[in-house]
């Protein structure tokens, strides 16, 4: 579970996170971390929230974000929010580590999947930024914070989702492990 001060690192990249604010501490508000990514190229695919708005402040480095259909980078001092159902994507395209405070309005169980996306990438399970089509579309179906990935059309992620994300469950598929959280979903 998620706690405020609590930092999580990937030991394949040397990535991490420390939890500023969690859910839980602000009633569902928001989650806030510091990041200091190391690690280059995309963690995730492009991808938008249909709840959720994302706001990024670069402490130091360059951010590489992809928004309205353009990539551009943003440096220390610079903040951009990417507002709920926009395409996005952040990630680091430099050589040197991007430290940036990330914010997620409303909270729902974002840390929670912050928390198992760098579990599942410690375990090996994760390759140049995707988690396998199966593991995706079990977390797409099973989290409140509702994403859907920019590249497939939304009506298909949902078909997709509805029938292969309950199979991936009898499977041992989760939206979050109880190895990485102490609960599962």
């Amino acid at each position: 579970m998620p706690t405020k001060g609590q930092t999580i690192t990937n030991p394949t990249n040397g990535d991490s996170y420390e939890f500023l604010e969690t859910a839980k501490d602000t009633n569902g508000e928001r989650v806030t971390m510091k990041a200091v990514i190391k690690g280059k190229g995309q963690l995730v695919p492009k991808h938008l929230h249909v709840l959720q708005d994302e706001t990024f402040e670069v402490i130091s480095g360059q951010l590489t974000i992809f928004f309205e259909g353009q990539t551009k980078k943003i440096s220390a001092g610079e903040k951009i929010t990417f507002p709920k159902n926009i395409p996005h994507n952040h990630y680091n395209d430099d050589n040197d580590a991007v430290i940036y405070v990330h914010s997620v309005t409303p909270a729902l169980d974002f840390d929670f999947l912050i928390e198992n996306l760098v579990g599942l990438a410690a375990d090996g399970k994760s390759k140049n930024g995707k988690y396998g089509l199966v593991q995706e579309l079990v977390s797409l179906k099973y989290l409140d914070s509702k994403s859907y990935l920019a590249d497939i059309p939304i009506g298909v992620q949902k078909i997709l989702m509805n029938t292969i994300a309950p199979i991936g469950r009898l499977f041992g598929y989760r939206a979050i492990y109880k190895k990485y959280s102490g609960l599962e979903k």
